[in-house]
């Protein structure tokens, strides 16, 4: 166990040649900005009337790109069964005409960290409608997005100029998003609970170290055996945290998602049987409600399905697997989540944000910039200039 929420197996192997349990505590001890979020004490640059004010609409549309938008999606998705707005993500361009409201008023956030993310320049102009009431997170400079706002007389939320965007999830990025859904913003913040946890704290340190051993190894690629469904863009907003902080000179992670038991018809015997140069993680949520098969319409032969439903056929899917993949020798971890709650989120969310800034001082690459991505944003720029 990490916490009594989550149930977690780290990997087998056990290696401590990388001085982790130091660096985590320097990273524990400096004045990191980026940590700081993840605290119940963090100050937001919006208050308490700023969510009473905007609370009661009932559609919101949320127009961002990667991190500034990954981290609400994951968290909608997550806990959707406790969401009762209709909330629309506007994620990439596209062709794609939306849903037109015309019986409820609107609300969007548009959320850029630059204000000048093309993609969310591009979308806000399409789809923001004239009656719609708007707010804007976008750092306070003279950006794009910024005037905008100003133009469109929104509400307008400082995006704080240090925090990237996908490292901003418990940020005001995702939580004044989740507080709209109606969710509860305390309720993520589990950090200063959890850097007291003896068990969370050996836990990431020996999943760092393993890691580690696997990159040295030349086991970069990080595949992702999800058996929840309302789990995937956590993954996605994981896929990214990952691969921008950590891809920086020829170093890095691959992080690729499989969608179980699905893949089990279609990757799985590459995984098992294929190049050995990847490591896993099991991921299953424990759900009351699930769909029950109809036992009296069963043949025969299938006996053993009676009084069976959808989720104990997935978790039998899923032990199965760690059963073969621990014959074989194939590296995994695996997390069980117990409930699904605004607090198990906010753990999975610290783990990660704190095994991916680890793993970058280990692997000495700035876990908190992505130059390589700047540079594809400036030559579009300018074949967009000449067109």
């Amino acid at each position: 166990m990490i916490t009594k929420n989550i149930k977690f197996k780290n990997f087998l192997v056990k290696k401590n040649f990388f001085n982790i349990p130091k660096k985590i505590k320097l990273l524990l001890e400096e004045n990191n900005l980026i940590l700081k979020t993840l605290r119940s004490s963090y100050k937001y640059s919006y208050s308490s009337k700023v969510v009473k004010k905007f609370k009661k609409y009932q559609n919101l549309t949320l127009i961002g790109m990667g991190g500034s938008i990954l981290g609400s999606q994951a968290i909608h998705d997550f806990l959707k069964y406790k969401i009762k707005k209709k909330v629309t993500f506007i994620n990439n361009l596209t062709n794609k005409k939306l849903e037109n409201y015309k019986k409820d008023k609107n609300l969007n956030l548009v959320i850029s960290k630059s204000g000048n993310t093309l993609e969310t320049i591009s979308n806000s102009n399409i789809f923001i409608k004239k009656d719609d009431k708007n707010i804007f997170i976008t750092e306070n400079t003279n950006n794009y997005l910024f005037n905008l706002g100003k133009k469109l007389k929104a509400e307008i939320i400082e995006h704080k100029n240090y925090i990237g965007g996908r490292y901003s999830v418990l940020s005001e990025v995702g939580m004044l998003p989740a507080q709209l859904m109606g969710l509860s913003e305390k309720k993520f913040k589990q950090f200063d609970n959890l850097i007291k946890n003896k068990k969370f704290i050996n836990n990431l340190v020996r999943n760092v170290e393993n890691t580690l051993h696997f990159l040295k190894k030349d086991k970069f690629t990080s595949i992702i055996l999800n058996y929840d469904e309302a789990s995937e863009n956590m993954f996605k907003w994981y896929q990214q945290l990952v691969a921008e902080s950590l891809g920086k000179k020829s170093k890095g992670l691959l992080p690729v998602i499989s969608v179980m038991p699905k893949d089990n018809h279609s990757l799985m015997q590459l995984y098992l049987d294929g190049p050995k140069k990847s490591f896993y993680t099991f991921f299953y949520v424990y759900d009351k409600k699930s769909l029950k098969l109809r036992s009296n319409q069963l043949l025969p032969s299938m006996n053993y399905l009676k009084n069976k439903n959808i989720n104990k056929i997935i978790y039998s899917q899923k032990i199965a697997t760690e059963i073969i993949f621990k014959k074989k020798h194939i590296p995994f971890r695996s997390f069980e989540i117990l409930k699904r709650d605004e607090k198990s989120l906010g753990e999975l969310f610290t783990f990660f944000i704190l095994e991916t800034i680890l793993l970058g001082r280990a692997l000495n690459v700035n876990p908190f910039d992505q130059p390589s991505v700047e540079l594809i944003k400036k030559e579009t720029k300018k074949i967009l200039i000449q067109v």
